[in-house]
């Protein structure tokens, strides 16, 4: 059974289903659980599970659920001094609104459905700070631009498995692009195949990659906001199905020395005709629209680096030859480049490659829409495309060597407040001073193996 298959009339419903279907799930008693999900400033799905009963009798119209949910580290440690909530205001409680257009079964949990939520304030407006609100208000400033944002995710993990000795690769070859794998390997991916396509969300193709467990997965183009919706529930079932299996899915830039995991994402404009603007035959000839697109990315990136790059560790991928880039520069089929141009004819689009795996989607996309719709509206032009090494282009901007330089430059950036707001860059600031403070305070193994002698 697929995720075109009537929910209805299936005993274990799969894929999207929308309000009227999932009131006669309920009331038939085909769901047994709801799930209230909203996903967190590490683009993590977090919430409540509901009583259906419950949930349909007083929890349409919205659930309570603490304020600190958008306010923790990764460890879920409540931070404080946020604008909205903090120790100072007892990190009270918002509305979170469910929406009922936004309903998917998940089928490794038999008879749950998910629901995502927005968190609003008490005069009923959405929580501007919200990772899925800062990337909707981003689409639809693009939106008023005439154009609609697709995109496609393409992402990189790694896979450990949980030994007697703690956690290694769950395999150790070269096994980019094998077709021949590890039985077990085999197995997980036949699994979580399964799985993502009942829950509805239209994934391309799984390969093994170079590095040692390392995986990727790509994602069916689409609506911009339900590719970030795809990826964060893929990260939430991964994570499941591979437990399952003795092994957890490991979301980090650089999880090993050397090893570098991305999340890149593919976009394309579309126009008020529902044509790609970004559609053309020759490398030279390129499209009005996506020359300022490209020009905004490769200008504004720089400024809003903590959205896409939010950790210590994100740093550590940006290495030549890594094909992960280490300058803001663009090229065509050049994977050295921040911003690669691909794609042919009316499928030509970007892909933009700063971010890692430990990137939030949707603060990821956001950044990446409000640079292209800054491009677009000061009508920018960008410099020659690098059509050799990308890695040895000293005319472009470098990418940060670390955070603490990153996040000095976003907070005092002029461009990062004209174009994301004080608000978000304030929220998102606080949130990167506290991940390096973490840090600071801790010491790590390459410190003790360096310093005892």
């Amino acid at each position: 059974m697929n995720a075109t298959t009537d929910p209805t009339s299936a005993p274990w419903p799969t894929g999207p289903v929308n309000r009227n279907s999932l009131r006669r799930l309920l009331k038939d008693r085909a769901v047994t659980s709801i799930m209230l999900a909203v996903p967190d400033l590490h683009g993590r799905l977090v919430g409540k599970l509901f009583n259906p009963d419950v949930f349909l009798e007083r929890m349409t119209g919205g659930a309570e659920m603490c304020s600190y949910i958008l306010a923790t580290d990764i460890d879920m440690t409540p931070l404080d001094t946020f604008d909205f909530t903090g120790w100072d205001q007892g990190f009270g409680d918002f509305l979170v609104i469910p929406d009922l257009d936004q309903v998917r079964m998940l089928p490794h949990r038999p008879g749950t459905t998910l629901v995502f939520g927005t968190p609003v304030h008490d005069d009923g407006t959405p929580v501007e700070v919200a990772p899925r609100q800062v990337l909707t208000t981003h689409l639809g400033r693009l939106r008023h631009l005439g154009y609609e944002m697709k995109a496609g995710v393409e992402a990189e993990f790694v896979l450990y498995k949980d030994g007697p000795d703690g956690r290694a690769p769950a395999w150790t070859a070269n096994l980019d692009y094998a077709l021949q794998q590890p039985p077990e390997i085999s197995d997980f991916f036949h699994h979580l195949g399964e799985a993502l396509t009942d829950a509805g969300i239209g994934y391309e193709a799984f390969k093994t990659e170079g590095a040692a467990g390392q995986c990727e997965v790509t994602f069916a183009y689409g609506d911009a906001l339900a590719a970030c919706d795809h990826y964060a529930v893929f990260r939430h079932i991964t994570a499941q199905v591979a437990a399952r299996y003795g092994m957890t899915p490991v979301f980090m830039a650089a999880p090993e020395t050397g090893v570098a995991s991305g999340l890149h994402l593919h976009l394309s404009l579309w126009n008020e005709d529902h044509q790609p603007v970004f559609a053309h035959r020759r490398k030279e000839d390129l499209p009005l629209v996506m020359a300022h697109a490209v020009a905004g990315l490769i200008s504004a990136l720089p400024h809003l680096a903590p959205l896409y790059a939010p950790t210590v560790n994100s740093y550590k991928r940006y290495r030549p030859h890594s094909f992960a880039p280490t300058r803001y520069n663009w090229g065509f089929d050049n994977r050295g480049c921040a911003v690669r141009v691909t794609g042919h004819g009316a499928g030509t689009h970007l892909e933009v490659r700063l971010a890692g795996a430990d990137a939030n989607a949707y603060l990821t996309l956001a950044a990446y829409a409000a640079a292209m719709a800054h491009g677009i509206e000061e009508k920018l032009m960008p410099r020659p495309a690098r059509n050799s090494d990308a890695y040895q282009d000293r005319g472009s901007i470098p990418v940060y060597p670390d955070l603490a330089e990153a996040l000095a430059y976003f907070e005092h950036s002029t461009v990062a407040h004209l174009l994301l707001g004080k608000d978000v860059v304030r929220h998102y600031t606080h949130a990167a001073k506290a991940e390096l403070h973490v840090h600071r305070r801790h010491v790590t193994n390459l410190e003790r193996q360096r310093g005892i002698r």
